[in-house]
């Protein structure tokens, strides 16, 4: 099993989830951090660490939410990893909890 980002990083890019990640498994885009499930060791310490609750198990995953399994696979495979917390986007608590953000995904 693995862990998601879902909707909810969409522009806030929070990295909390990153400071903890024991595997470096997260992938940093423009507006979106994924995780790559070939290295998640399913240790459940970035979940909490998400201040806006982007992070499920894939267990869990929303079933609206289902297709960023897909797409976590996906631009992990072209996005760089990051190790360390960074500064959010100075907008990330305007974007926090906003609906229908999939559009706004830069690649």
């Amino acid at each position: 099993m693995t862990f998601v980002v879902t909707e909810n990083c969409i522009k806030c890019k929070y990295t909390d989830c990153v400071e903890v990640c024991p595997v470096d498994c997260f992938h940093e885009g423009p507006n979106f951090l994924v995780i790559d499930p070939e290295e998640c060791i399913d240790c459940t310490l970035c979940e909490p660490e998400c201040p806006v609750n982007a992070i499920y198990a894939e267990d869990d995953l929303p079933e609206e939410q289902a297709h960023f399994l897909e797409l976590n696979t996906e631009l992990s495979k072209e996005w760089p990893v990051i190790t360390e917390q960074k500064d959010p986007p100075p907008d990330a608590a305007e974007w926090e909890d906003k609906p229908d953000k999939l559009e706004l995904l830069e690649r």
